[in-house]
């Protein structure tokens, strides 16, 4: 009989054996559930999520479109930036020639002296010419307000006839290129000094009185 039981019964491997077999066959069908649910997707819902896809897919090309005009346009209209910047180291040398020759002792009041800077101010001026023509323009600066869009204060001089922060000097002369800053111009501002002076001799007349 005890032999019999044993046979009949199943062993604790077995058991086990039951067991995971059952528990992979509830995940297949969980997975298979799974499935079912996405192909229950209305064909109305697949054509509106192919119609947000193509709509996405036409803004990005449109602004792909808009970036690759504006690149375009910049390339025209500025493509030569760098060349132009370069080139106003032409005036510059230009005017410092000119400096130089003017504070030369041996040809002060010479006819060859005139006859050079006569010559050197034609150049320039055709430099100029030629740059504006290609909307390269110079900033007029003498006698304004100082712009930081536009001017760079190097130094403060002494003025009681001006505004604080009127230009009165230009050390170097800036340019723009059609609505662009190609280089500031290097200026000297005026500044007041009558202050200063005031309050210490305020101060001198309080001492007095006490």
């Amino acid at each position: 009989m005890e032999k019999e039981e044993n046979l009949t019964k199943p062993s604790q491997g077995q058991n086990e054996d039951i067991t995971s077999e059952q528990e992979t066959k509830n995940s297949d069908n969980e997975s298979e559930s799974k499935v079912d649910e996405k192909s229950e997707i209305t064909p109305e819902q697949k054509i509106l999520e192919l119609e947000d896809k193509l709509a996405r897919t036409f803004a990005e090309m449109e602004n792909q479109r808009r970036r690759y005009e504006k690149e375009k346009e910049d390339a025209y209209e500025y493509g030569g930036f760098a060349f132009a910047k370069e080139a106003l180291s032409l005036i510059d040398n230009l005017e410092r020639s000119k400096q130089i020759l003017q504070n030369d002792e041996s040809l002060k009041n010479s006819d060859a002296l005139k006859k050079i800077l006569d010559h050197l101010e034609i150049i320039d001026k055709d430099l100029i010419s030629i740059f504006s023509k290609n909307n390269i323009k110079p900033i007029e600066c003498l006698g304004k307000k100082l712009d930081p869009n536009f001017h760079q204060a190097m130094m403060e001089i002494d003025d009681e006839n001006k505004e604080p922060g009127t230009i009165v000097q230009e050390i170097q002369k800036g340019f723009t290129i059609k609505d662009r800053l190609l280089r500031p111009s290097l200026v000297g501002v005026s500044k007041k000094t009558s202050n200063k002076e005031e309050k210490p001799e305020k101060n001198k007349e309080n001492l007095d009185k006490k």
